[in-house]
C-alpha cells in the first residue's frame, strides 16, 4: 500500500464486538482535548455503496465472499477519494473505524487469497498507525448479538486468526481489548501519541473544546 503524504491516518480494526467504534470515538475526543485537529470516519462509509452494504449486504442474505470483497473495495475507493484523502491533505488526523484489514480478515477467512484481496485494494493507502483490538470471538459475539450476517463463531474465529497474522507480519499493533474501557483507551491514546511524536506531527491551532 502507498503511504499517505500528508496528515496522519489512524485505523482501529478487529472482529465484530471488539470495541473499535467506541474506542475510535474516544480517541478522537482525547486528541481534540490535546489540541489536535481530528476527524472520525468509518467503513462501510456513508456513500451510496456504503449504505447498500450496511443496509442490505450485512443485514439480509449472505452473498459470495468475492462479491463482498468487491463491494467493500468499491466503497473504500470512494471513501478514500472523497473523504479520507481530502482530510489528510488538509493536514488533519483521520481516525477510521475499520479499513482494508477488515476485507483481508473477513473475506480471507472465507477462503479468498490474501494476495488477490490486496490487489483488489491496491489503491488503499498505508495508515500511519493500524491497531488491532483483540477479544475472544465469544466475547465479541456476545457484545454484538447478531447484527450482521457475518457474525458466527466459526467465521469470527478464523477472522481473528487472520488479524493475528497481520500483527505478526508487522502491519498492525495488537491491543488487548478484553479489559476495562479505561485500560484500553489509555493504551490506544499512548500508542497514538507515541506515533504522532515519532512523526513530529504538529498540534493544530484549534479551539480548546473543554
Amino acid at each position: 500500500m502507498p503511504a499517505a503524504e500528508m496528515g496522519f491516518f489512524i485505523v482501529l480494526d478487529g472482529i465484530d464486538g471488539c470495541g473499535k467504534t467506541v474506542h475510535s470515538k474516544i480517541l478522537c475526543e482525547a486528541l481534540r482535548k490535546l489540541r489536535y485537529d481530528v476527524a472520525y470516519t468509518t467503513e462501510p462509509s456513508e456513500s451510496m455503496i456504503g449504505s447498500f452494504i450496511e443496509q442490505k449486504l450485512l443485514r439480509e442474505a449472505k452473498v459470495a465472499p468475492e462479491v463482498e470483497a468487491l463491494l467493500f473495495a468499491a466503497d473504500r475507493f470512494e471513501h478514500l477519494k472523497f473523504d479520507v484523502l481530502p482530510m489528510l491533505n488538509a493536514n488533519k488526523i483521520v481516525v477510521s473505524d475499520r479499513y482494508v484489514y477488515s476485507s483481508i480478515a473477513y473475506q480471507g477467512a472465507q477462503g479468498l487469497r490474501l494476495d488477490w484481496l490486496r490487489q483488489v485494494n491496491y489503491f488503499a493507502i498505508k495508515p500511519n498507525l493500524a491497531l488491532y483490538l483483540d477479544v475472544p470471538p465469544e466475547v465479541g459475539l456476545a457484545r454484538k448479538r447478531g447484527r450482521s450476517v457475518l457474525e458466527n463463531l466459526q467465521l469470527e474465529t478464523k477472522v481473528r486468526q487472520v488479524y493475528i497474522g497481520l500483527v505478526h507480519s508487522g502491519e498492525m499493533i495488537k491491543v488487548d481489548s478484553n479489559r476495562s474501557l479505561n485500560m484500553v483507551k489509555e493504551e490506544i491514546l499512548t500508542l497514538a501519541l507515541q506515533a504522532l511524536e515519532k512523526a513530529n506531527f504538529p498540534k493544530q491551532n484549534i479551539e480548546d473544546p473543554r
